[in-house]
């Protein structure tokens, strides 16, 4: 008589070992590109799946943004200065299937391009742009890396450059420019004050020259004030001043000299 036991336990084990290679989970944000006999089968995810094992092929990748350390890239711009640039590039996949059967390596690809892609920008530009328009190169380098990986199921979602370093001679030249161009502004201003203050003081003089009275007592107060320092005492003559006050002005500044 045939033991049951002894046949149905080595079937168990052999469904058990099949179910564990069908039986597919993956998370939320990974998908599994599927290859059945070497031809794309579909992409499965994320939660639980069925495959048939020996003849299908799992893929796992990752959908969440990948950040890409760029290394410094020594760049000449186009006015000829050597620069160290170092740059950030964000990207995820966004097609699983293209990102495997597109491109051998897509992250290496990615990586790669993103390194010859800033040295090309960069190239073409100026140092004062460089400098002074980091927003515009960034959204630029990241339009062009985004149609070079869009074939490939990539997204690239943002690139930042980080640093940009320049020769020791380049920075006491840019420093130089810095201080002559405040130089420059603070002359302009003074220019602008001085003509100003002209103006003013043509505006008195003609009030002066129709009212002497009002030169007299501006004198008188001028002399007032000087009065005040002890140790100097400039008296001037005037035509709104007579001779005798003049003398009178001159004794009294003389003794007090004496005390």
């Amino acid at each position: 008589m045939v033991d049951f036991t002894s046949v149905l336990f080595p079937v168990l084990i052999v469904v058990l070992l099949i179910l564990s290679q069908s039986i597919k989970v993956v998370n939320e944000y990974e998908r599994v590109v599927i290859f059945r006999l070497g031809r794309l089968s579909g992409v499965k995810g994320p939660g639980i799946f069925l495959i048939i094992p020996i003849v299908d092929k799992v893929v796992k990748l990752d959908l969440r943004v990948v950040t890409i350390d760029i290394p410094k890239q020594a760049v000449i711009t186009r006015d000829n200065v050597t620069v160290e640039v170092d740059a950030v590039v964000y990207y995820k996949v966004v097609e699983p299937g293209a990102a495997i059967t597109k491109v051998e390596n897509y992250m290496f690809a990615t990586s790669t391009l993103s390194q010859t892609t800033l040295r090309d920008v960069l190239g073409q530009m100026e140092l004062d742009e460089l400098l002074s328009e980091r927003e515009q190169i960034n959204k630029r380098i990241q339009e062009l890396l985004d149609s070079y990986t869009d074939p490939w199921g990539i997204k690239v979602t943002g690139v930042t450059i980080r640093d940009v370093s320049l020769p020791e001679n380049m920075k006491r030249a840019i420093a130089k420019q810095a201080e002559a161009e405040r130089e420059k502004r603070s002359r302009i201003i003074l220019a602008e004050g001085e003509s100003q203050a002209a103006k003013k003081m043509t505006e008195a003089a003609a009030l002066y020259e129709g009212i002497p009275t009002a030169i007299k007592l501006r004198e008188l107060q001028t002399l007032a004030e000087i009065a005040r320092e002890k140790n100097l005492i400039v008296v001037t003559q005037s035509q709104a001043l007579e001779t005798g006050n003049i003398a009178a002005i001159s004794q009294a500044i003389s003794r007090r000299k004496e005390q």
